[in-house]
């Protein structure tokens, strides 16, 4: 497990019987993760004092309880191993998010490493970052020298993505904010010839397009994996595939990048879990997979 554990700004408390109680910045939230089946003793007693509390209905969904009242939204820092700081505006959301999956971060110290090793060899980078949410690779990749093309198809998340740029201080960067559907996008980068030298994927699990077309990852992910192929320039840096999806396994994960994006050019193909350190355990909270193509000439 590849574990994100340069955070200051974020921390993982500790995680007990469904559920996981971690601080954001100054505010601490105790949050479902169905990850979380063990019920051991829960160590902080920070859990019955939390700042907030996402309680799931029995009807589906939930709602927040707050012992008391919290700004709408708040920063927090991630220091880049590049030198690079990203701010993200945090925000409790009704769907039990902050706007932040934290785990995440593992990929962005992998993605700016790699990129800011091209751009000194006088290179230029393009990334196609889908499913792109708050923006937070993009950042990562803007901060590190890339031109990217931030999607998601959520007008919302990408404002919200825009806002985190502009606190970051890379509003001035070469970023392309588009609100689409990421698979129909995709089809008419290709038509149009446009190329890119790295992809980033962060697909839902399930979710439904605007005319209510049903996206299951199992069933979709393979046919736009292999589609994704057809916008990847000769030279591609790398394709990352993210998944929260549990039955999805890293190795399937592996499998697919590999018979898409390996068969076609030459590089390394692996796959792992992310996580997060919890403070009062031994432990690391698997927090999804990423399979991974990197260019030989990356090496």
């Amino acid at each position: 497990m590849r574990i994100a554990d340069r955070w200051t700004d974020y921390r993982l408390i500790d995680c007990s019987c469904s559920e996981k109680l971690e601080y954001w910045g100054k505010y601490s939230l105790v949050r479902p993760d169905p990850q979380v089946i063990w019920k051991t003793e829960k160590k902080s007693p920070v859990w019955d004092k939390a700042d907030g509390h996402y309680f799931r209905s029995d009807k589906g969904g939930g709602q927040w309880s707050f012992a008391k009242k919290l700004p709408e939204s708040w920063q927090i820092a991630y220091e880049l191993g590049i030198g690079e700081k990203l701010v993200f505006n945090i925000r409790p959301t009704g769907f039990k998010h902050t706007g932040l999956f934290p785990e995440q971060a593992v990929n962005w110290e992998f993605t700016s490493e790699l990129i800011r090793k091209r751009i000194s060899e006088g290179k230029e980078v393009n990334v196609l970052n889908l499913f792109a949410y708050t923006g937070g690779a993009t950042l990562a990749c803007a901060a590190a020298g890339a031109s990217v093309c931030h999607v998601d198809a959520s007008k919302g998340m990408v404002q919200w993505a825009r806002d985190n740029a502009a606190s970051s201080g890379l509003s001035d960067r070469p970023v392309r904010w588009i609100v689409d559907d990421c698979e129909k996008f995709v089809a008419r980068e290709i038509k149009r010839g446009r190329k890119y030298d790295a992809v980033i994927m962060d697909p839902p699990s399930y979710g439904r397009g605007p005319n209510q077309e049903v996206w299951k990852l199992e069933d979709c992910i393979y046919d736009l994996v292999k589609l994704c192929t057809g916008v990847l320039s000769d030279d591609p840096l790398f394709f990352l595939l993210n998944s929260y999806t549990t039955g999805l396994s890293p190795s399937v994960m592996a499998y697919i990048i590999g018979e898409t994006v390996g068969e076609r050019y030459k590089g390394t193909v692996s796959a792992d879990e992310i996580g997060l350190p919890v403070e009062t355990g031994k432990y690391a909270l698997p927090c999804g997979s990423t399979a991974m193509f990197v260019a030989s000439s990356a090496k």
